[in-house]
């Protein structure tokens, strides 16, 4: 095996520069993972049921369970509602 022959980056801690560029990775991962989703996947049709589904999962609620999820929605445990104003952060930024 042959020595390394690159100058460490640092002389007085002999530690030598070691960099990847994973982009060109990163890009091709992403061109799968849309190929693996196929021509059918409708991006706005999923958010709408995703939005729908967490609407039902949050409907129904007695008073004392509406008191706790507005008291974590305003701590930021929970997202609010989308849309709603003053109900907390929006899901799309979590």
């Amino acid at each position: 095996m042959a020595p390394n022959t690159t100058p460490p980056t640092d002389p007085a801690s002999g530690l030598t520069a070691f960099d990847i560029d994973l982009t060109a990775g990163e890009m091709r991962r992403r061109a799968e993972v849309v190929a693996a989703l196929g021509p059918d996947w409708d991006p706005v049709a999923v958010l709408r049921e995703e939005e729908a589904a967490y609407a039902l999962l949050y409907s129904g609620l007695d008073a004392e369970q509406q008191r706790v999820y507005a008291e974590l929605v305003a701590a930021g445990v929970l997202p609010g509602a989308p849309g709603a104003p003053g109900e907390g952060p929006s899901r799309a930024a979590h």
